[in-house]
């Protein structure tokens, strides 16, 4: 089984060196950043590393940038994608939790989850905990699924599910925060096998923890459910 992981990162000067280095060798076949524009020193240090790096000249956005990594590993003929995060909130050791049910054939795609046994969560504001806790609420309504960490971005998926037609990444719609609630409503309601499993999510103390600008963000995360349910999106 060939394991891309998949890195979209935005200025991160500060971590992405440190999570680059949590990958042991054998971890993974390959691990691809994508540069989204960043103007600090960001891509002096990828430049360093051995990853292969994919660079946008300006910021185009998370969606965009995990598009191009996906396309970059279904074109290689890789059999999964692990997609985590370049600010050091997931453990790029903890891979292997996600890609076992993908392994065996338990699952095609496999959310991880901080509130799951084995899971867990530092520095988590209490504001973000009971936004996380609601939005995932809204979609056990709508799909009638459990689930407890609609928002965790650490995933894996099994990339031969993207060959569906009834999946459509390549809309421009989906060039922020959508792609990846896209992905998570259409995997899920169009049947193919999904489990969560229990991974850690620790927060940074600092006070600016995320670069999601509050309300015209959100509406990037709440809109592909409510436009794909509504059947105003495909």
């Amino acid at each position: 089984m060939r394991i891309g992981a998949i890195i979209p990162v935005y200025n991160e000067e500060s971590h992405i060196g440190s999570v680059l280095e949590k990958f042991a060798p054998g971890l993974v076949n390959e691990v691809v950043v994508i540069d989204d524009g960043s103007t600090d020193n960001t891509s002096r240090i990828l430049a360093q590393s051995k990853a292969i790096v994919i660079t946008h000249h300006e910021r185009t956005g998370v969606g965009k940038a995990l598009r191009d990594g996906l396309n970059y590993l279904r074109e290689r003929r890789f059999d999964v994608a692990v997609i985590l995060a370049g600010n050091g909130k997931d453990d790029p050791r903890e891979i292997p939790l996600l890609t076992a049910p993908l392994a065996s054939q338990q699952a095609d795609y496999v959310q991880g989850s901080r509130f799951l046994s084995g899971g867990s969560y530092v520095n988590l504001p209490r504001a973000r905990w009971a936004m996380i806790k609601a939005y995932t609420g809204v979609w056990f309504i709508l799909l009638g699924r459990k689930l407890t960490d609609v928002t965790n971005g650490f995933r894996a998926y099994r990339l031969g599910i993207l060959d569906d037609p009834r999946i459509k990444l390549d809309q421009a719609w989906l060039d922020t925060y959508e792609f990846e609630y896209y992905l998570h409503y259409k995997v899920i309601s169009l049947g193919y096998s999904f489990c969560e499993v229990g991974v850690s999510k620790n927060y940074p103390t600092r006070k600016k923890y995320s670069k999601i600008v509050p309300l015209l963000d959100w509406w990037s995360i709440i809109k592909p459910i409510v436009v794909l349910r509504l059947g105003l999106r495909s």
